[in-house]
């Protein structure tokens, strides 16, 4: 390994979520540019796909001791952080998630050295839902004001963080990313003639189905615009309201218009041959399935709800309602479906800012420049990139 790149150690949720798929990519993309990437997780990354040779994983493996009530996860964690940061000579840990990651990353520096540093990346649920639980508020503040930097998907999350939290510590905004080379508009028609016929509009959902999603908002407004154009509806994913919106859709009498695939890998072969996202959360701190749909060119429709509007810009990459206004979600889903030429200029934007302000390379490098710059070295010239290159 040449002696300007560095050694990271990164922790996730490896199964579901955003912020997992986002922390996997972004090893990825750091290990292409030849750092060495030690994922630190209870299973392997679902994303990480063919492991590059400067890719690594180390299972955490969780006692089952009697004499604990709970299996003690979190111990693991940070026993097994500490060690492989000194065994593999890491020169620091990125940590998504506060809790419980940030806290094991902070309880593994304690026994390496304070040479090990972390980096913790906010991504929401911790901030907006673990955190208004007063018994936990404070070992979050901790883990952030510990960290030796943080950052958030947005500066919606920024600021929620401050309000909820009262913390002074700098929060960079770092937004997530799509990798242009996977997420780009493809040629879906031979799978798209599988969901839909040739003269009906194809809209899609892709969730862990949890209320905060709204999903049942989704299937409103889908009925309200199956009533005036011909279109189908493709949900993706499952979790806990699931089965909850398959009764919704049967009640309505929606079930030959809609069609659930469960999970997918290749979403983005999924949302090429769509014309709409829908993304009706009451609460999302960026959005990411509305990013990926944006790189494929695919315009979104949904609430005006925390990091959304910085992701979405109304009018120009999609359209943004109230939460819970399916009335006017379902309007300007049907304003922009009966407008073709609108509906090309609209699908143009999206991939022109999805690979400029979103770019994988860019985020990449700012990622780059936050781990430099803890460790108190400069970034070395050969890493940084050429901003033009996110318009290729």
């Amino acid at each position: 390994m040449n002696k300007d790149h560095l050694k990271i150690g990164i922790t996730c949720y490896p199964t579901l979520g955003g912020s997992g798929v986002v922390a996997t990519e972004l090893g990825k993309m750091l290990a292409e540019k030849g750092h060495e990437v030690h994922f630190i997780t209870h299973s392997i990354p679902f994303r990480l796909g063919k492991f590059d040779k400067n890719i690594f994983y180390h299972e955490v493996e969780v006692s089952d001791y009697y004499v604990f009530k709970y299996p003690l996860y979190d111990l693991s964690l940070a026993s097994k952080l500490a060690s492989v940061a000194q065994m593999e000579n890491l020169d620091l840990l990125h940590v998504h998630y506060a809790i419980p990651h940030a806290v094991c990353a902070l309880l593994a520096k304690q026994m390496v050295g304070d040479h090990l540093k972390v980096v913790t990346t906010l991504h929401g649920t911790d901030i907006t839902v673990v955190a208004q639980d007063e018994s936990i508020s404070d070992l979050i503040r901790y883990a952030i004001n510990e960290s030796d930097a943080v950052t958030a998907v947005s500066n919606d999350l920024i600021k929620e963080t401050r309000r909820t939290l009262l913390v002074t510590k700098p929060i960079d905004l770092t937004y997530n990313f799509v990798d242009k080379r996977i997420y780009y508009p493809r040629d879906a028609s031979a799978l798209r003639k599988e969901y839909a016929e040739p003269y009906e509009k194809v809209m899609i959902h892709i969730s862990n189905f949890r209320p905060v999603k709204r999903v049942s908002d989704v299937v409103d407004v889908f009925a309200k615009v199956s009533e005036r154009i011909p279109s189908r509806l493709v949900f993706v994913g499952e979790g806990p309201d699931l089965a909850k919106v398959v009764c919704q859709v049967k009640k309505l009498g929606l079930s030959d218009r809609v069609r659930f695939c469960g999970k997918q890998d290749d979403v983005a072969q999924l949302l090429s041959m769509a014309d709409v996202m829908l993304l009706t959360s009451e609460k999302e701190s960026f959005g990411l399935v509305a990013l990926e749909a944006m790189a494929c060119g695919v315009p979104t429709i949904g609430s005006n709800a925390g990091g959304i509007p910085e992701l979405v810009t109304h009018g120009e990459t999609g359209y943004l309602a109230p939460i819970g206004d399916t009335d006017q979600m379902a309007e300007f889903a049907l304003r922009l479906l009966s407008d073709p030429v609108g509906y090309s200029i609209m699908s143009n934007a999206c991939v022109q800012r999805a690979r400029t302000v979103f770019c994988n390379d860019l985020i990449t490098n700012q990622y780059e420049e936050t781990y430099y710059r803890v460790l108190g070295r400069p970034m070395p010239e050969s890493l940084r990139i050429d901003k033009n290159i996110c318009l290729g």
